[in-house]
């Protein structure tokens, strides 16, 4: 499909189930080719955007293949492989044998003006510090304009007038224009940076996602052992509020917060028995300290909560806890997560990040877990986007995998004016910038209509 004068074209790499696509379908972009390896996420992306992008980035862009079209924007949600650290000077050879070395082919064969590319936080943190520099240094070395430090956004530092959404979800972005003359900075700043453009400190879950106005939503029950685990440390909770006021009135101190740190239960002894060999981690150590202390200071109270509700029957990642939810009063008031680590506790205020495991956040005051319909929403999908007949775990898993679009539209929003002298100089920049600029303020403006014209095939 060829440009209009009033359309950019794009490819879609790693595509998922189509966040990418979904923000650059409504900023009027037009695909020409999208990839995606997993079948099932293949077929929902088929669902809603009219064709399949089943197939492997590896079979399409390498030695002596090109299979991908040119194109103005490359979106790339890609795997991080690691690079090898005693590869630093060897240049694109260092990333043969990773994903991104079949991004640097496209991007070396066809030059698009703009790449726009996604990650986990992780990827900005100093263990990953190689990895980012090699990118950043093979994208230069390719004739891109890009900032040494990558765009660090989350969705819930957006208002939801311009496509946030109450769900704290850091992504890295690299963002990119072909400026091949080096008439930009030599090291622009980042696109956006990791701060809050929302007036109000808070969202509220029942109106800005919105929750489902059914608070019974099919498939999202708790089971009976996670209702007995989460009623458990609910009562943990209220009998450290009383200990912790009856503290205040006996002192006259102020309230003392709940402990923050994450409450073992497998570890309370009491401090002149604890015991911690010396080849512990420290930062282990500290938490054994800490729970022994708070152990000794309420033992009787502990005791006669462990025994009531039978925690050392509990599975071992169940007799652990970690309260972020500040002054709340109850459990049942929060969101939860049942992790490995624990059952982590947060104000309602907004949700922590889906994953592509099973830690589908819990509304607390709902008493069931967050349905398939509002992970889509958190994630900035319109109810019109259809995942078929497909299990929920299906679902949950591919949203936890995606993109926010939200935080796509936003951030290449703020790429193309940034880079807006770069991309005047030609064409297919200034077709770009047009597009990009003058659409909507937010993708969920235009995105239900978007999604539901391309299932019709229009």
């Amino acid at each position: 499909m060829s440009s209009t004068a009033s359309s950019f074209t794009f490819a879609d790499l790693f595509a998922g189930i189509g966040g990418f696509a979904a923000a650059l379908r409504a900023f009027g972009g037009m695909p020409v080719y999208s990839v995606e390896v997993d079948e099932a996420a293949a077929r929902v992306y088929e669902l809603n955007w009219g064709h399949s992008p089943l197939g492997d980035i590896t079979a399409d862009a390498n030695d002596g293949v090109m299979n991908v079209p040119a194109h103005d924007i490359l979106a790339a949600g890609f795997p991080c492989q690691p690079f090898s650290k005693s590869g630093a000077q060897r240049g694109m050879d260092e990333t043969r044998g990773t994903l991104f070395w079949n991004i640097l082919k496209i991007i070396d064969a066809h030059h698009p003006p703009v790449v726009i590319l996604e990650n986990v936080r992780n990827l900005a943190g100093p263990r990953h510090r190689h990895e980012l520099q090699v990118i950043i240094e093979q994208l230069r070395a390719a004739g891109y304009h890009v900032s040494e430090e990558p765009s660090v956004f989350s969705p819930h530092l957006l208002p939801l007038e311009l496509g946030g959404r109450p769900h704290v979800r850091e992504r890295v972005f690299i963002t990119a224009s072909y400026d091949p003359d080096g008439m930009g900075d030599l090291d622009p700043p980042p696109a956006v940076t990791n701060r809050s453009l929302r007036e109000a400190e808070e969202w509220s879950l029942e109106a800005d996602l919105p929750l489902d106005p059914d608070p019974h939503a099919a498939g999202c029950d708790l089971s009976a052992d996670e209702v007995r685990w989460i009623n458990a440390w609910d009562d943990w909770v209220t009998m450290m509020w009383c200990l912790r006021r009856a503290e205040a009135a006996r002192t006259g101190d102020p309230l003392r917060k709940l402990p923050g740190f994450p409450i073992w239960s497998d570890a309370w002894v009491l401090l002149d028995n604890l015991e911690i060999p010396a080849e512990t981690p420290a930062w282990k150590a500290n938490f054994l300290r800490k729970n022994a202390a708070l152990y000794t200071d309420h033992k009787a109270e502990f005791d006669a909560w462990y025994q009531r509700h039978g925690v050392a029957g509990f599975p071992v990642s169940r007799r652990k806890f970690e309260w972020q939810a500040q002054s709340a009063e109850r459990l049942w008031d929060c969101v939860m997560q049942l992790r490995p680590s624990g059952i982590r506790a947060k104000r309602p205020t907004h949700l922590p990040a889906l994953v592509a495991i099973t830690q589908t956040p819990v509304i607390g005051p709902r008493k069931r877990r967050l349905s398939p319909r509002e992970a889509a929403r958190l994630q900035g999908l319109p109810d019109g986007f259809t995942f078929g007949e497909q299990a929920a775990a299906a679902t949950y898993k591919q949203l936890g995998n995606g993109v926010n679009v939200g935080a796509v539209w936003h951030v290449l929003r703020e790429h193309v004016r940034r880079d807006e002298a770069i991309l005047k100089r030609t064409p297919t920049g200034r077709r770009i910038l047009q597009t990009i600029l003058e659409a909507p303020t937010s993708p969920d403006e235009v995105l239900d209509d978007v999604v539901r014209a391309s299932q019709r095939g229009q």
